[in-house]
């Protein structure tokens, strides 16, 4: 039962990410849009972020809770490892992240965001470093 519940795991985390990259690189193009004052390509964006939140990204951070808790349930001795703290808090810190893209993706569907498309290339790197953190924690287990 284990395996089949890491694999599920494994599943939405792999979808969450791609969504957590992805939504911030539409902010980017949809900043760039912005400034260009290309309106019809701007409501385009303002839809494709709505339905990435809203039918990828969240669906698949509530199963990654779910199923990550699950393991942590069958494991309850990882607990009290180091790696499991870091990885918590990693995953603490994805789930705020993944709240301030939802507190953007309203302020550009408002046309209220005053972020630039520089803003958001650098916000989309944060995914990035989180997700390697993370799998270093998860395989090697370091501490």
């Amino acid at each position: 039962m284990y395996e089949w519940i890491k694999a599920l795991h494994l599943m939405s985390m792999v979808t969450w990410f791609a969504a957590l990259f992805y939504l911030p690189r539409l902010f980017v193009y949809h900043a760039t849009a912005r400034d260009a004052g290309d309106h019809g390509t701007i409501d385009y964006f303002k839809t494709m972020e709505r339905k990435l939140y809203r039918g990828i990204m969240t669906p698949s951070m509530i199963a990654v809770i779910i199923f990550g808790g699950w393991m942590l349930y069958l494991v309850p001795g990882w607990f009290s490892q180091g790696w499991m703290h870091t990885k918590l808090l990693l995953v603490v810190i994805l789930i705020a992240y993944h709240h301030v893209c939802l507190i953007y993706m309203k302020q550009l569907a408002q046309d209220r965001c005053t972020k630039g498309h520089v803003f958001f290339r650098w916000f989309n790197e944060l995914p990035v470093v989180v997700l390697i953190a993370i799998v270093i924690l998860a395989v090697v287990k370091p501490y």
